[in-house]
């Protein structure tokens, strides 16, 4: 095993969620530095060659500043000359492109010219495909162990939505969808639970992923919010035993689908009259009331309603605090089009491991930020009653 390998296990050994993000970059810009002055030495660290034209000489040590804190870096010293990284130049969004540059770098490896061209934009240039590649081998570990990480905890909320993207399969470009889990446990903190990539319209899909998530820890599930995606109802009360409440959003978009034009802001307020109501029970009476005076005009509009009532107000039966972040999927919305922008600067990934060597980087950043801040997803108050156990759940207050 190489020692860059030992160094790789033992920072991830002593790492924790909340320091994934700004290790990864202080072990991205070592190897890239370390790359780099190979390249200037004309061989590795300790390689006799003939070719080699100049020696190292120590690393002096620099503290670099970025958004995610401070990370140490070892720059290393030659004997003649001198070597500084381009990248800690007084350009504060440099550690952006660097993040960017080993995601980048995941999905061309069918180019090698466009990695040395990211590469050349931060000054340093000259680093061949093997490089790259052992680069993003190590990159790539970090990634597979935030996705594979064990769940701890009880986790009442999760949030399950679908991003599609394009990439290679047998010689043919396909619609991916790539499936997103979040969740939020009874500390009322957030987190990016998992990720995976699939067919979002089959049973046996869900049901997959899903136990998946069991396996690794998912436990105390009350409520799980998505689209209505075909499959995912039976497979969450197979494996999760929990209540499923239907985007709200996405319903209210094939509601109006059944209505004219000219009546779909009529329509849209009408029904958002059972949303406004303070308890589940006068919500499901005026979502019928709307249903029954709809049905002689708009027959399909009343069906749907009728259909979708028990799933679509589903959230009402929970705290109110809580009732703005579960009604839908917008929750995920940021993190969604996050990874939309960074699928458009790709256009079409090479294959199903590219996309989520990529977007698995981009949850693993999204995962960083939520830990790191002060305030709470949900209040302590709010969700610590919810879980199943009585140690953590809090006390009610007396009169």
């Amino acid at each position: 095993m190489t020692d860059d390998k030992i160094a790789l296990r033992e920072l991830l050994e002593k790492g924790s969620d909340a320091t994934f993000l700004r290790e990864m970059i202080g072990f991205a810009a070592q190897r890239l530095m370390e790359l780099e002055t190979e390249t200037l030495c004309g061989a590795a660290h300790g390689e006799r060659s003939a070719e080699r034209v100049n020696q190292r000489n120590g690393y002096r040590d620099r503290d670099w500043q970025t958004r995610v804190g401070t990370v140490e870096l070892r720059i290393p010293k030659l004997r003649r000359g001198s070597y500084f990284p381009a990248f800690l130049e007084p350009r504060r969004t440099s550690e952006k492109a660097l993040t960017a540059v080993i995601q980048e770098a995941y999905i061309q490896g069918i180019s090698t010219r466009s990695v040395d061209d990211l590469v050349r934009a931060m000054g340093m240039e000259g680093i061949s495909k093997s490089q790259v590649s052992r680069l993003c081998e190590d990159i790539d570990e970090r990634v597979q162990t935030f996705l594979n990480r064990p769940i701890e905890g009880e986790w009442p909320y999760l949030w399950l939505d679908a991003t599609y993207v394009r990439a290679r399969r047998d010689q043919r470009i396909v619609s991916v969808a790539v499936i997103v889990a979040v969740g939020v446990n009874t500390d009322g903190r957030r987190e990016v639970l998992g990720m995976t990539t699939g067919d979002s319209e089959a049973e046996p899909f869900w049901t997959e992923f899903l136990r998946r998530l069991r396996h690794r820890g998912l436990r105390g599930v009350k409520l799980v919010v998505s689209d209505a995606h075909e499959g995912l109802k039976a497979a969450i009360t197979k494996v999760l035993n929990a209540t499923w409440q239907r985007c709200r959003v996405h319903f209210m978009r094939n509601a109006m689908a059944h209505a004219g034009k000219t009546q779909r802001r009529i329509v849209s307020a009408w029904i958002g009259t059972a949303f406004a109501q303070d308890d589940a029970a006068a919500a499901r009476t005026q979502w019928r009331q709307v249903a029954d005076q709809a049905r002689p005009r708009l027959p399909r509009l009343a069906a749907l309603m009728d259909e979708a009532e028990a799933d679509v107000l589903a959230y009402m039966d929970f705290p109110t605090q809580h009732r703005t972040k579960l009604h839908s999927t917008n929750p995920l919305e940021r993190l969604n089009g996050e990874i939309k922008r960074r699928s458009e600067v790709v256009g079409i990934f090479p294959n199903e491991e590219a996309v989520v060597r990529l977007i698995g980087a981009l949850l693993l950043e999204q995962n960083d930020e939520w830990a790191v801040q002060r305030a709470r997803y949900m209040t302590l108050e709010t969700i610590a009653p919810l879980g199943d156990d009585p140690l953590v759940s809090l006390p009610s207050l007396a009169a």
